[in-house]
């Protein structure tokens, strides 16, 4: 029975290469890779051999004959994606060309032109590790990797939910790069702070910048300054045990809270506030954390979108998780399904659909209507947080048609929520980084295939990987065919000498 690609997958792309028949789609080397939501294993294909388990860093590939319950989907979601005439991405893959499809090619570094060269990594997140696991390939590099926490690994350790085991097992892998004897990690090292740019620039031969969306994109309403209103990314950091959120508190008395934004950090906290705790105690979240959920009143989130639930931004695995796994009832209204269509060459977009309608056609017990629910909202826009004394009472919403197109035009109508907490997730923002260039409307730092440029002028050997480099988006393997870029870009030019820098010591 054919191997299956589950939710953990993060898209590190690993089982790709490790693949002798090219059955796991899309590779880097095709279009749709960059957007993908995940990887796909063509059941008609796989002769399976295995060797895309051992390689999966977070254990995201089961045979069919041995998933959970909760998996059973994925065989379907997976299968889907090579019928007649589906698509991944832009490139459409029938069956029949599938087989004959060329092997993703994988890239065998050969020796480094050039001398020793020693590297800065700033950031120690998934896409510094999987730069310097490209760096290290080569023989004549070591790596001085910064970073500011006490501990590494970014997003890996402070932003996957705790309750994802599988994904955070990607730390695994992480822990076996940084012992690699060429690279030294040094913790509690902030730059801007203990050094500058420039005095990195001065120590080694160049520079990755690796430092990710430090902040959340303002929501650009009034209220957001009252009590009980916070971003997502923040309950996040907190119930992860986030250095920077140690002594941050939430009340969870009220019975409703509201998520604005439906992407898949939206979910992830829906589902973390309506858990039942003792289904967490064995995992790493923050104890305090998990003291106040214990105490918790919340009986509702609701999630918000302000646009329609074809257009929503959680992922198709993370909402199939959320659905088969978990405790909680869920609620999504038929009137937000009514007329939404998929479009036809789109088979995540119709399962996701397709999953929205199932939810909403469900009908639960008296015992299951007992427990914390989470209720989806479309074509919401939030207007102003409503506020009584300073503290937030609930959120005003201007209802949205939804065109064709995604096109979203308010109505006129405006809904009032009361909620006792009101959490932001609608996206994170790239912070300016002291002498180098930033562009401030898309949070990212100017750059050409990871070349830092300030204008049309590359910066010499500084480069850059990840969300500050991109954007946020993507997952956590997603990285590594990012960092494999600006990696390639450094090695051409210190093979042409155009990235060479002038150290001073």
């Amino acid at each position: 029975m054919p191997h299956v690609v589950t939710q953990a997958c993060c898209g590190d792309a690993s089982c790709v290469y490790a693949c002798p028949v090219n059955c796991i789609h899309p590779t880097p080397d095709e279009p749709g890779f960059g957007t993908a939501e995940m990887l796909y294993i063509d059941p008609t294909t796989c002769v399976d051999c295995g060797a895309c388990v051992t390689a999966c860093p977070v254990g995201a590939i089961v045979p069919g004959h041995r998933l959970k319950p909760e998996q059973t989907r994925f065989a379907e979601v997976n299968a889907a994606q090579y019928g007649a005439n589906s698509i991944l991405g832009e490139v459409r893959f029938p069956v029949d060309m599938a087989k004959r499809l060329p092997l993703a090619p994988v890239a065998t570094p050969g020796p480094l032109r050039a001398g020793p060269q020693h590297v800065a990594i700033v950031g120690s997140g998934p896409s510094a590790m999987y730069a310097a696991d490209e760096l290290l390939r080569l023989p004549n590099v070591t790596i001085t990797m910064y970073e500011r926490l006490d501990a590494p690994f970014g997003l890996a350790r402070y932003g996957v939910a705790p309750d994802h085991t599988a994904t955070r097992a990607v730390m695994h892998l992480f822990d076996d790069i940084a012992r690699h004897e060429r690279l030294r990690i040094l913790l509690g090292v902030e730059v801007g702070r203990d050094l500058t740019v420039d005095e990195l620039r001065a120590r080694h031969d160049a520079v990755f910048w690796a430092g990710g969306a430090a902040t959340d994109r303002p929501l650009g309403v009034a209220g957001t300054d009252a009590v009980g209103f916070a971003a997502a990314t923040s309950l996040v950091g907190w119930y992860n045990d986030h250095p920077d959120f140690a002594d941050a508190q939430f009340d969870l008395s009220a019975p409703r809270v509201i998520v604005i934004g439906n992407g898949n950090v939206a979910l992830d906290v829906a589902r973390i506030l309506t858990a039942d705790p003792t289904g967490l105690e064995s995992t790493t979240i923050a104890r305090g954390a998990l003291d106040t959920l214990r105490r918790k009143g919340i009986r509702e989130v609701v999630v918000v979108g302000r646009r329609g639930p074809r257009e929503a931004a959680f992922t198709l695995p993370e909402l199939i998780g959320l659905v088969d796994h978990q405790d909680p009832t869920i609620f999504v209204d038929p009137a937000d399904l009514v007329g939404v269509t998929a479009d036809p060459d789109n088979i995540t977009e119709q399962e996701k659909l397709a999953l929205l309608r199932e939810i909403s056609q469900r009908t639960y017990t008296t015992e299951e209507l007992a427990r914390p629910t989470i209720r989806f909202a479309f074509g919401l826009a939030p207007a102003e947080i409503r506020t009584e004394n300073g503290t937030v009472s609930g959120v005003r919403f201007a209802r949205n048609t939804i065109a064709a197109d995604g096109t979203a035009t308010p109505t006129g109508e405006i809904l009032d929520i009361d909620a006792g907490l009101v959490l932001s997730s609608v996206g994170y923002h790239g912070v300016a980084v002291p002498g180098l260039p930033f562009d401030e409307q898309s949070g990212v730092i100017p750059n050409d295939a990871g070349r830092v440029v300030d204008g049309d002028i590359p910066v010499p050997g500084v480069y850059v990987t990840g969300w500050i480099k991109r954007g946020p988006n993507g997952f956590i393997g997603t990285n590594k065919t990012d960092s494999a870029q600006s990696v390639a870009s450094w090695r051409h030019d210190v093979e042409t000498r155009s990235g060479r820098l002038s150290r001073g010591n």
